[in-house]
């Protein structure tokens, strides 16, 4: 066969990871959370390649200041079961955004994640953070604006 072209893989020792700094003051979680997705997959370099961890690695900072659009700030909810009968707790945004807000944000990149042993080493790519310090600053992150 003349002329059939290939499809070129990239191999595991090819990958150049950058690191990005996103602040999240202002910004709405979901259109934050699918860009940091998307950035952490690697979805946006044109080499990009399903079975490798080939995405970047992002900080986001300001974890506290992240907006929801709508009512979600008062109705959303989050899930948990104990495994036992009965074992159903919901708890509200507002609680989890005051003790602990950068589970928000991580939760919602999280599930826009491919699951399973993939899913997990990328995921581990991501440093979340309240306040405007972070202790990647030996890394040299690149501002990203999104």
């Amino acid at each position: 066969m003349k002329g059939t072209q290939k499809t070129y893989s990239l191999k595991a020792s090819e990958i150049n990871k950058k690191w990005f700094l996103v602040d999240a003051d202002g910004k709405v979680l979901g259109r934050l959370a699918t860009e940091v997705a998307r950035i952490l997959r690697g979805k946006n370099k044109p080499t990009f390649t399903p079975n490798l961890d080939m995405g970047d690695n992002v900080i986001i900072i300001n974890a506290e200041k992240i907006v929801m659009t709508g009512t979600k700030a008062d109705d959303k909810e989050y899930f948990r079961h104990s495994q036992y009968p009965g074992g159903i707790k919901f708890v509200n945004i507002k609680k989890i955004k005051k003790d602990r807000p950068e589970f928000v944000i991580e939760h919602a990149v999280r599930l826009m994640l491919p699951k399973g042993r993939l899913g997990r080493k990328i995921f581990g790519n991501l440093k979340v953070y309240t306040g405007s310090d972070h202790p990647h600053q030996a890394q040299k992150p690149e501002p990203l604006d999104i």
